[in-house]
């Protein structure tokens, strides 16, 4: 059995993605590492080639800014996807990267799944660092699980954005996958990088979602309830990015007024309380080995 990994990226380095540990983190699972690299002026491409790992392969990519609703994030991840080979295709976006200690988990997991013809995906647990790496973001707003790691034959999969998947068993309907859940964690950093880097990003993309902004406000105004100090241990791999990169102050604003969204949230976590549902969406239908 191979594993394949893919992502996309472009301008990397000036919006400050950790998207060089991401690699890295997937390295020791994966046979063949597929890099869709779009039009980037900041030496992205380079740094990826820097690397200097013969199992990554760059996809030079255009990115069709015109689609609206962050459609162009799904070509770029199916251009990816549609160029690795293995039977298994690993997805991380260039902010979320595993943990040296979940790989042989994950490795064994995949063989095991890939004797059992219904399982199509595997869905990996969340930590979503917020503010400083010392948090996590939590409550049913976040996702918690997603599927990470699709089967690469047999199933025809197709992502309409960059967050999820959809199996089309017929050429008219889709689905979201049949997918085993493991108690492996994604790390993703998307939200302790600098706060310049979410300005530099409002002024590149927001066009492509039907919006333009320059800039962002991506911190201070949260519900600080639903921040909860993480206890855990980063991956190794993230330890430079963590110290010389990674955003390190933040206050919650203590004047923010929740906003209508906050208020739905607050009630679901209540009742998550009061009931133990996980009422957190999730793109897969769970199934067991």
């Amino acid at each position: 059995m191979r594993i394949s990994a893919f992502t996309f990226v472009r301008n990397g380095v000036q919006l400050a993605y950790p998207f060089v540990e991401s690699i890295r983190s997937a390295l020791p699972l994966v046979d063949e590492y597929v890099v869709a690299v779009g039009p980037s002026e900041d030496g992205t491409r380079e740094a990826i080639e820097a690397i200097g790992d013969d199992r990554i392969r760059i996809i030079d990519t255009q990115w069709n800014g015109r689609t609206g609703r962050g459609f162009v994030y799904g070509q770029q991840k199916m251009t990816a996807l549609f160029n690795t080979t293995g039977d298994w295709a690993l997805y991380l976006e260039t902010d979320e990267v595993l943990h040296e200690n979940d790989i042989e988990g994950i490795r064994d997991l995949a063989e095991r799944a890939d004797q059992s013809p219904k399982v199509e995906a595997i869905a990996f647990t969340y930590h979503h660092y917020y503010g400083t790496p010392n948090y996590l973001a939590t409550g049913p707003a976040w996702y918690r699980v997603e599927p990470r790691m699709v089967r690469n034959h047999d199933i025809r999969v197709i992502a309409p954005g960059g967050l999820y998947f959809v199996v089309m068993d017929k050429n008219r309907r889709g689905r979201y996958p049949r997918a085993i859940e493991t108690t492996a964690n994604i790390h993703h950093y998307g939200w302790v990088r600098p706060v310049e880097a979410h300005h530099q990003k409002a002024r590149q993309v927001s066009g492509y979602w039907g919006v333009h902004r320059d800039q962002a406000n991506p911190y201070e105004d949260v519900d600080a309830t639903i921040l909860k100090p993480f206890e855990g241990t980063h991956p190794a791999v993230m330890q430079d990015w963590l110290a010389n990169t990674a955003n390190q102050e933040f206050t919650p604003n203590p004047n923010y007024v929740l906003s209508r969204r906050d208020r739905r949230q607050r009630i679901k976590r209540v009742i998550e309380s009061m009931t133990g549902l996980d009422l957190c969406k999730r793109h897969h239908r769970k199934v067991t080995l």
